[in-house]
């Protein structure tokens, strides 16, 4: 008895850095994520042993940044950030190209894509500048910023890879918006962006326009670029209430629902599960960014309250557009469903970011520690 009391009290500081709320929720979509997939990747051999095996790299991620001190990440804020563009520059003059697109860097032992580190990279550089700014803000700081995220936003979109561009894009907005961006401001640039609506059609690429064209009227070309969200569609609707049943989803079993392991897994489990099982997983997703922006709101620093609230905020962005994508609301635009979809880079991503909102859930518990170590580096 005595042997296993100090087996616990030397494992529970290394499983005390989770916040179990937020853990639980995650914890639940993973198992939704599980069920799904081995229905999915039927006739994919090893894609559900490739996707258990990513979860727990993501786990891993995730266990590893809630550990993480806070001051390490003041200290690796501006070097990730400049470290992460310079990369997007090697990439766009010496990427490889695959499938039309230059998205990633060949360096001989390891192939990456940068783009993925933009993702946490962008808000923890400017949750750190607002830091150091805190209680001077002026407009200044605010344009200063905007135009800092704008380059890699730039450099991902001309990739081209839209879908990162926009995650990267929602990331770092949502710090500059959380730091106090008046509306007026917001409401401005709303305004200012919608008058140049036909630049930016005339800038887009060719498949770009046509993915929105076929957002419009999918049954324009059924058998082409309309033809993943007629299935997709089609898969949601005859889910029915209750859904068919795990791995009795005919689209899915007749292989009529198209990337059903990656960007349109949704269609899979609402086929599988109906509208009551998607009110589940919804509901499990809202859990996940209510419980991140309650840590946000407790945060002790300036830092700390940014960074988590940023992430919550782009974690709620990869569920909506996914979901509206696969839907037929919103275009497609490469989006996977957070810890649903097959896909390790972004799955660690995700990883990465909720285990640094745990981060600061962990430093609240001790506070006075945590702003010692903070103070000693801004």
């Amino acid at each position: 008895m005595s042997r296993l009391r100090s087996v616990v009290e030397r494992v529970r500081p290394w499983v005390a850095v989770l916040d179990w709320p937020l853990a639980i929720a995650i914890g639940l979509i993973v198992v939704l994520s599980l069920v799904t997939m081995y229905s999915a990747a039927h006739d994919f051999p090893g894609r559900f042993q490739a996707h258990l095996r990513n979860l727990l790299i993501a786990g891993a991620a995730l266990w590893v940044a809630a550990l993480t001190p806070r001051a390490w990440l003041i200290r690796l804020a501006v070097p990730l950030f400049v470290g992460g563009v310079v990369l997007l520059i090697a990439v766009a003059l010496f990427g490889d190209v695959a499938k039309g697109a230059r998205r990633w860097l060949n360096l001989g032992f390891i192939r990456i894509q940068p783009s993925e580190i933009l993702k946490i990279a962008a808000p923890l550089m400017l949750a750190w500048y607002f830091q150091q700014r805190e209680g001077s803000l002026r407009w200044f700081d605010f344009a200063l910023t905007s135009t800092l995220l704008m380059l890699p936003v730039w450099l991902i979109a001309r990739q081209p890879d839209l879908g990162t561009a926009l995650l990267v894009l929602a990331s770092g907005g949502f710090v500059i918006f959380l730091a106090g961006l008046s509306w007026k401001l917001i409401a401005s640039l709303a305004v200012g962006l919608a008058s140049s609506a036909p630049l930016l059609w005339a800038s887009m690429h060719d498949y770009q326009r046509q993915r929105v064209l076929t957002l419009l009227d999918p049954a324009s070309d059924p058998l082409g670029r309309g033809f993943h969200i007629i299935q997709s569609t089609i898969a949601i609707g005859s889910g029915g209430l209750w859904g068919k049943g795990w791995m009795e989803g005919t689209q899915t079993r007749l292989e009529f629902v198209p990337e059903r392991t990656t960007d349109f897994i949704l269609a899979v489990f609402s086929e599988e599960f109906g509208l009551i099982g998607n009110g589940v997983l919804i509901a499990l997703y809202l859990a996940v960014v209510l419980r991140a922006l309650s840590i946000a709101a407790s945060g002790l620093t300036l830092f700390d309250r940014l960074l988590a609230g940023a992430l919550a905020l782009a974690f709620f962005v990869y569920a909506f557009v996914n979901i509206g994508m696969v839907s037929g609301v919103l275009p497609v635009v490469g989006v996977p469903l957070p810890f649903m979809s097959y896909g390790g880079t972004a799955m660690v991503t995700l990883g990465l970011g909720l285990g640094l909102v745990m981060g600061v859930a962990r430093a609240r518990t001790r506070p006075e520690t945590a702003a010692q170590r903070m103070n000693r580096f801004t």
